[in-house]
């Protein structure tokens, strides 16, 4: 996506032109955001349409948005991450077992598929209970990707930070998950 100069999203001075481009220059980053979050089509499109009306919606006093495509990339994390601390009963998976499940296609055994669905809601939930900027962290590095400094650049932090907030992360997940399958991982 191109750099885009910026833009202080006050409701009565973007033109509605401006708004358009970028919705189109940005709307599918932000849904596979979103969706990889979720998991399901229906709540990535409404992380979608939350994010854009909370954009349209900004106020006069708003900081301008310097990196457009970040900015809408973070408001999609959180908005999926909303979603799903709103829509799952949280239940308690080593992260060493969810890199490799959340990479493999679908064309796997019964009984592997039957385990990754369940290992995939588990960390949808268990990111729920995080704290928000974390869970961004976390989704940044781990559905998206990024690598560290990247991560650092877009929530205006250290690398240094990002390593050791994952680090802690990763710790926590795994006894989370252990103690989900009554410690037998």
């Amino acid at each position: 996506m191109k750099a885009q100069a910026a833009i202080a999203m006050e409701p009565a001075t973007v033109p509605a032109a401006d708004l358009e481009r970028i919705f189109r220059e940005n709307h599918a980053a932000v849904f596979r955001a979103a969706y990889r979050i979720t998991g399901n089509a229906t709540d990535a499109e409404d992380a979608l349409q939350t994010v854009f009306l909370r954009m349209v919606k900004r106020g006069p006093d708003a900081e301008p948005v310097d990196n457009m495509s970040s900015f809408l990339h973070r408001s999609a994390v959180n908005a999926a991450l909303d979603l799903v601390r709103a829509r799952h009963n949280v239940r308690h998976v080593p992260l060493d077992d969810l890199e490799p499940v959340l990479a493999e296609p679908a064309q796997h055994r019964p009984d592997r598929l039957h385990g990754a669905v369940e290992i995939r809601e588990w960390l949808r939930g268990a990111l729920a209970r995080l704290n928000p900027r974390i869970a961004q962290m976390f989704a940044l590095r781990f559905f998206e990707g990024k690598e560290n400094p990247e991560i650092a650049r877009l929530l205006n932090t250290t690398p240094g930070t990002v390593a050791v907030t994952l680090s802690r992360t990763r710790d926590r997940l795994e006894k989370e998950y252990r103690e989900y399958v009554g410690g037998v991982a």
